[in-house]
Order: structure tokens, then sequence, then C-alpha cells
């Protein structure tokens, strides 16, 4: 009892440590996790809207610029110049450069490095004189899209050779002559990429974690190399949340490869971009995941100590009773002798634990001495059982031979008497030697062919047999003299049904299996003896079969022995009806020792 009432407390204690330790561990994680997912995600989307409110502020400045270089008397009067044929090269001339110093006052007085260019279908840009900006992509996606805001680029029409070099984006709008309303081309708006680039690139989310500045098209405003977050943007501008009406912004998570990424998005309505931050989930939430594992390793710490308690308390009593289950599985597959060495350490102390070991380790003993015994005189029972019925065979072979040499003298055959003298001489060495019960096939289809030699001496051609040995069943073994007695009921069967004997003999391998079949033209047997016969194999007489007198004395005689030597693994299958021959199949396992 007091090693019951110590394994009761013992788990008690683990339980009521355990559960409520656990239970505290989980609530304290997931809220943790709640708040500083929380935390992050909000931390993440200010810095994508504090960068947004950059960018608005921007491109107001840029609008604000593109409407003043608009409604410039200085803009307006170079445009009237420009459409006043009657105006003289001197005054275009002038008008031209005081647009110019007008232009570049505002490249020099602008802290972001803005420049400005006047673009005409007549005399194309206001810096360069050429009309090569009508290829340039930025132009045609304006004149055909209306996209008034460009990509990052390189612009030639700048007012110095340093301007020209740099990456810039820009904003359009059309120069219109305010006086006749007449469009007569497009004022573009250049500032630095870098002015929104380098911002961009400062805000890390995470050790890898970008940011984007993408158009409607999905491709980056600024430049920036998409390499590697192409798929995952492309996925995220599919998505239904990005580019709702009711929401500029927000984050989802979408999956790339097997791997979640968390996408932060933010919409630039006027100017049809957005910002778009891409990072791993698990390197935005690295924080997150390092307190789990720091709670998660305490609390492995703890159950730890809990389990190494526990089991030093139940060592001393779950250590015999773990040495007998072993014990009882030996005892199990019938290993006796392993399970009794182990017995005697199981066996300590006065507990009930000492008491049922001790009375295991006696069932033991007792088990082992009745299954020997037992299997001993059933070994002995069934030998003798086989032998009996082999030597049933025997004398009714020989009798029938020796009516045959009989028979043969007495038509003074002396030739063939000799030769079945001498063929009977072999047949009796072969079935003189007992010492063993197995044969090889090769063997067993030699000694039918000296019993059908004899049989041909006195039938002759009213006895037609053909035997047909496939390569691979010849190193098998098979019980000895199984075949002759039905090659004997076959023959014998067969000339009463009619003036000829045809019988077939084959062995052959199928599936692991030896198939030996016999089939005859004689009278048959009627489905009852058939069903009785393989009804028979369920549960083998063999006392019953030695006392059996009448018909097919021979086949349950090689039946039941088949039975006795295979048990489940033998079959046979019979296939007869009256006046219409008979087929026996018998499967036996396919061994060769």
């Amino acid at each position: 009892m007091l090693y019951s009432l110590r394994s009761r407390l013992m788990v008690a204690f683990s339980i009521l440590l355990i559960l409520p330790f656990v239970s505290l561990v989980y609530i304290l994680t997931s809220e943790s996790a709640k708040l500083i997912k929380n935390s992050l995600e909000v931390s993440a989307w200010q810095t994508i809207e504090q960068y947004a409110s950059h960018v608005t502020t921007l491109m107001k400045q840029l609008e604000d610029i593109g409407n003043q270089v608009l409604g410039s008397s200085t803009t307006q009067t170079w445009l009237a110049d420009l459409r006043n044929s009657e105006a003289q090269d001197r005054e275009e001339l002038l008008s031209k450069r005081r647009v110019r110093d007008f232009l570049s006052s505002y490249a020099v007085n602008n802290s972001n490095g803005i420049s400005i260019s006047l673009f005409t279908a007549a005399k194309g840009g206001l810096w360069t004189q050429d009309r090569t900006f009508e290829q340039q992509p930025w132009f045609l996606d304006f004149k055909e899209r209306d996209v008034k805001w460009t990509g990052s680029h390189l612009d030639e029409d700048q007012p110095d050779e340093r301007m020209r070099s740099r990456s810039v984006n820009g904003y359009l709008l059309p120069l219109v002559e305010l006086q006749t309303l007449t469009g007569v081309g497009i004022i573009k708006v250049n500032y630095p990429t870098s002015v929104l680039k380098d911002p961009l690139d400062r805000i890390h989310f995470g050790e890898t974690g970008r940011v984007f500045l993408l158009d409607v098209d999905g491709r980056s405003v600024l430049g920036q190399r998409l390499t590697g977050e192409e798929a995952i943007l492309r996925n995220a501008l599919q998505t239904n949340q990005v580019g709702k009406p009711e929401r500029e912004s927000g984050v989802f998570a979408v999956r790339n490869q097997g791997k979640p990424y968390l996408v932060f998005y933010r919409e630039l309505p006027d100017q049809n971009w957005t910002i778009m931050g891409v990072v791993p989930e698990r390197e935005l939430y690295a924080k997150l995941n390092r307190i789990k594992e720091t709670m998660l390793l305490v609390s492995g710490i703890l159950l730890v100590i809990v389990l190494v308690v526990a089991f030093s308390l139940s060592k001393s009593v779950t250590n015999p009773l773990t040495r007998m289950a072993r014990s009882m599985k030996l005892v199990k597959r019938g290993e006796f002798d392993e399970a009794i060495k182990q017995m005697p350490s199981t066996q300590r102390g006065h507990s009930e634990i000492g008491y049922v070991t001790g009375a295991f380790g006696q069932m033991t003993h007792r088990l082992k001495y009745l299954i020997e015994t037992e299997y001993e005189t059933n070994l002995r029972r069934k030998n003798a059982e086989y032998k009996a019925l082999l030597l049933q065979i025997n004398p009714h072979f020989y009798n029938n031979t020796l009516e045959i040499i009989s028979g043969l003298a007495a038509m003074k055959r002396n030739d063939l008497v000799m030769d079945a003298t001498e063929a009977l001489g072999q047949m009796m060495r072969y079935s003189l030697d007992l010492s063993s019960d197995q044969v090889w096939v090769s063997e067993e289809l030699a000694y039918i062919r000296d019993y059908l030699f004899i049989l041909k001496l006195r039938y002759d051609d009213r006895l037609q047999v053909r035997i047909e040995e496939a390569p691979g069943a010849r190193e098998l073994k098979m019980p000895k003299f199984i075949l002759q007695p039905l090659v004997e009921n076959a023959v014998k069967y067969s000339l009463e049904n009619g003036e000829k004997a045809h019988v077939e003999l084959g062995a052959e391998t199928r599936d692991g299996w030896l198939y030996l079949t016999i089939t005859d033209n004689g009278i048959g047997m009627n489905g009852e003896l058939a069903a009785e016969l393989q009804r028979g194999l369920s549960g083998v007489d063999t006392t019953a079969i030695l006392n059996t007198k009448g018909d097919s004395i021979g086949l349950r005689n090689v039946l039941a022995r088949c039975r006795v030597q295979y048990g489940d693994a033998f079959e046979v299958h019979i296939a007869s009806s009256p006046d219409s021959g008979t087929t026996i199949t018998m499967r036996l396992p396919a061994s060769r020792s």
C-alpha cells in the first residue's frame, strides 16, 4: 500500500505542478505574442506612413511648381513669340533666354535639386533643341495613357551636364498658351530619384525586409531592383486587398515558395503609386520568437526537473515492473530460458511487486515444462502417424507390381520380366531409403517413370502418359511417394472408363509455390466425394485414414500426409465429374531444403 500511495502522490504532484505551469506559459506567450505582434506591425505601418507623407509633400510641391511655370508671364510671353510668325528672331531668342533664366532659378533656389524642362512640338526641348523626347517611354506613357508621374530615367534635356548624368523622376503637365487655350507641348518638372530613393532605402524591416515604390503596372518607380521580391510583389498586387477604394493602407500575409511573408502597403491615389514593404514573417517576429524560445526553454528546464524528481521517486517501483514486462514479452515469444534468466532480478522485497514477480516466475517454469512435454508428445505422435501412412502405401504398391511381373511371366515375356525386375529393384532401393521424408522433384519423377515403365509393359498401347517437368521445379523438395498412388488411380480408373488411358503429370512453379497436377480420362467421381475429400483437409484424422476401407484410399493417404507435413500451407483442388475424368492440383510451398 505504501507503494500505491507513493505513486498516487507522485502523479498528483506532477499534474498539479505541470498543468498550471503549462497553462500559465501558454497564456503569457499568447498574450505577449499578440501585443508584440501588434506593436511591430504598427511601427512598420507608421514608418511607411511617414514616408508616404514625405512623398505626398514632394509631389504637391512639384505640382505647385508646374502650375507656377505654366502661369508665369515669362513662359506665356515665350509661347506667344513662338506663335507669332511676325516676331523677330532676336525677340524670340530673348524670350527663350528669359525662360531659361526663370527655370534655372528654381533649380538654384530649391534644396531638392529640382529642374524644369519645356517641350514643344515645333522647337523640341528647351535645353537641347531636339525632338528625341518624343521617343522616350515617359513621353509615350503620358501621350497614350495620361501618366503624369514618370519612373526613374535619364533626361538629356537639362540645364547642365551634371544633371544629365543623374537619374531623375518627373511630373508632367500640358504646356498651354493661356490666351488661346492651345496646347503646344508639355512641362516636365524633374527631381532627383535619390530624393525618394535614399529615405526608402533607409527603411529596414528585420534583416532582409525592403520597401518599394511601385506604379500601377508593378514596376519600380525609383529604379529599385526587384530581384527576389518580384513574385511576392506581383502576388500582393493581384490580391483583392490592394486597390480597394475603402482601404488605402494595411498589412496582410502572402506565401512564396512555401515561406510566409508580410506585406505592408500604402497607396498614393493621386500618383497611382503604391508603397509596399516585404519582410519574411520570421524576421519581423524574430524578437517575438526569441521571447517564445526563452519561455519554452525555461518551461522545458522546469519540466525536466519535475520529470527527474518523479523518475527518481518511482524508479525503485517501476524498475522491477519493467523487467517483469520484458520477461513477459520473452515468454510471449516462447523464449522461456531467456525469460527465466531475467526473472530473479524482479523478485525483490516482500511487497505486492515481489509477490507478483515470484508468482510469475513459478508460472513461467511450469509453463515451459508443460509446453516442452506437450511438444515432444505431439512430435512423436505425428512422426508415428506419418510413418504409418507411408507404410500403408508400400505393401499396396508392391502387391500390384508383383501382379504385373507375374502376368508378364505367364505370357512368357522373359525379356520384359528382366526389365521389369530391374525397374522394380530401382524402385525398391528408392522406397527403402527412409532417411528423409523429403526428396527432390526430379527424384520422385524418376521413380514414377520406372513405375510407368512397368505399367507400360502390361498395358502396352492402352496406356499413354505425358510428363511435363518445368526446369524450375526440378530443384525443389516434395514429400516422398505422393505421386505414385495418384498415378496408379489415374491409370486404373481410366482403363475402367475406356479402351485407353490418357494420363498427364505436370510439375511447375508459380509465385513461390510448387504445383503438381495429375489429369486422367477415367470414370471420375461425383461432386459429393470430391467435396468430402477437400473438406477432410480441415481436420485430418490420420487414425481414421489408416482404418479407411473403400474408395480413394490412396488419395486420402496422400492428402493426409501433405496436411501433416505442411498444415494450412497445403491446398488441393479436385475437378471431376462422372465419366469425364479427374484433374487433381496440389499446391505445396516451394522449398529447397
